[in-house]
Formats: structure tokens, sequence, C-alpha cells
């Protein structure tokens, strides 16, 4: 067991908070909004504000609770040179799925609000505390991002409160809707959270990844939620690479490695909206099918590195109707 106490220098939450800060210090430059529930400090990133791409990187980067950088940049997919969303870590377990890995479904109002981020190590929500490594962080301030449509009622607040244990005053919440600039740079950012969750699925231990890189393409803005939910998971499955540094057998990897990108799948060549009409809600979908395109795996024993899977610019082209 891997334990975060509450002087580590690795709790998510501790780490994130500088970030936090930077959204109530500069709130008029990043284009959101800091509102006070009771003491509670809920910031709107993209609900009645507009939010923009600056506040996007620091949301994700809040997500992967501090254990990691995000950037934006352009990059060429086999002909396609389009803006993308760049993350890295030396704690890939601990950012991604400690902290930034959507596992707490939360009903706001007849919405369901997806929960992420540093908050989720203090309570343990999400599947990763069901394996063989658990992660706890006993930071008495929380904080919480939210993918959700609107601002979080008041019995929401409450709940998260009651659920966090922490002070009104301690407890951050930030939201972003899914269409949204800032939803878009945070979902892009979860590729290499995504390669993770495959090999937790996959039943690989977690332990033996060192460090990790990602890129996925920026969806553009949709016009609706349930658009932007298509786009923002076709570019992840049809237009990301993850590359993770491990310590295992090279046999292990190279027939690991073909197991873990998106073309592997049944559903492969599906827009996700087709594959999400498929069922009731987003968390009954199958948990295999959340996929990179590209993945490689390098070995630190031998020095080899694996390599499956592949970008599709062509399908994305459509999927994020660019003319």
């Amino acid at each position: 067991m891997v334990t975060y106490s509450q002087s580590s220098k690795l709790s998510p939450n501790r780490q994130a908070f500088p970030i936090v800060k930077k959204f109530l210090d500069r709130s008029e430059l990043l284009r959101v909004k800091v509102h006070n529930y009771n003491k509670v400090t809920v910031i709107d990133c993209g609900v009645q504000v507009q939010g923009g791409w600056e506040a996007g990187v620091l949301f994700a980067e809040v997500c992967l609770g501090g254990l990691a950088r995000v950037n934006l940049h352009w990059s060429g997919l086999n002909g396609l040179r389009w803006p993308t969303v760049e993350v890295y870590t030396d704690h890939p377990v601990r950012a991604c799925l400690a902290s930034q890995y959507a596992g707490w479904p939360i009903q706001n109002g007849k919405s369901l609000a997806m929960g992420s981020g540093p908050g989720r190590a203090i309570i343990h929500k999400g599947s990763v505390y069901e394996t063989s490594s658990c992660y706890e962080d006993y930071s008495e301030r929380a904080i919480l991002c939210l993918e959700c449509e609107g601002l979080p009622s008041d019995e929401v607040v409450q709940h998260l409160l009651k659920e966090l244990g922490c002070d009104p005053k301690n407890l951050y919440i930030l939201v972003a809707p899914t269409a949204s600039q800032v939803g878009s740079v945070q979902i892009a950012a979860r590729a290499l959270e995504t390669g993770l969750s495959k090999l937790m699925e996959l039943g690989y231990d977690l332990e033996r990844v060192d460090s990790g890189w990602g890129t996925c393409p920026l969806p553009p803005v949709a016009g609706n939620q349930l658009s932007a939910l298509g786009r923002s998971n076709d570019g992840i499955l049809y237009g990301s690479t993850v590359l993770y540094n491990l310590r295992d057998e090279d046999e292990v990897l190279d027939a690991l490695v073909r197991q873990i990108p998106f073309c592997s799948s049944k559903e492969y060549g599906r827009p996700f909206l087709d594959i999400y009409k498929d069922h009731v809600n987003f968390y009954d979908i199958d948990p295999l099918i959340f996929s990179p395109a590209e993945v490689w795996l390098c070995n630190l024993n031998s020095g080899r590195s694996f390599h499956a899977g592949a970008l599709r610019p062509d399908l994305l082209r459509d999927l994020f109707d660019l003319t």
C-alpha cells in the first residue's frame, strides 16, 4: 500500500492548491468566476463564463493533483496539423488514476456530473482503489473537479462536504461543461489516464509503470454537450498517443501492447456517440472500450520499446467536422 501522509509532498490536494490559487488570484484574466457557497469556493470555468485555453490547462493540472504538467502546441497527425494537448508525469498512477480519473458520478439536478480531481484520493472514489495499490491523502483541504453543464446545487455542495468530511472553507470545486474551451482541454488531457485505465482493466501491475507521456488532439468546442462528449472521446480513441516507461519482461510487454489501443476493440471504427447511444448512461459503457489510439511501452530494464495502434486523422476530420 502506498499512502499519502499529511506531511507528504506528493499529496495531490496539497500539490494542486497553488494552481487553484491562480484561479482565485487571476479570475478575470482567466475568464472564470469565483463563487462562495456558504464558505465553500466554487470556480465556474465555463458554465456562465467563457473560460479559455489557459484556464483549461490549469484545470487539467488541478485534475492531475499537481503531479503532472500540461501543455498546448500544434502537431501533425499524418497530414492533419491541429492543436494538441500534451501531458507528462513522473507519478502516473498517483496523478492519473488516484486523482484525474473521473470515477465519481454525482447527480446534480437532472444531469449527471463526472467528479474527478484530488478529492477522490481522500475518500477513495473510483476503481483504482479496488486494486492492490491504494492511495490515501489525509489533506484537510479538498479539491474536486466537476464536468457538468451547470454549477452544483446547494444539495450537491452539502453532499460533497459530508462525503469529504472537511470544513466548508477548505472545499474547492471547479466546474466546466464538456462543451467549453476548458472542457475540451481537460478531457484531451486524459489520454495518458485512459491508457493507464486500460492497463488496470487488463489486470496489469501498475506498480511497474515508472512514468508517462501522452498527446491528444484538442477537439473543437461543440455546439451542445452530447456532440462535445462524442468529439472529446473520439479525439482520444482515434488521435491520442501515449508512452509509458515500465520495468518488466520483454515478452510480457510485447504481448501486452497489442491489447491496449482502441484498434483491438470490436467497436473500432465507430464514432463514440454511436457506442454511447447503445447504453443507458456513460458509466454503463464497457471500460475496455476507453483506449488510446497509439501506444508505446518502453522497458527500462532492457532498453527495448514496443508499439501498437495507429492514428486516424481521416476519421477525425469527419468526427471533428473539419471542412
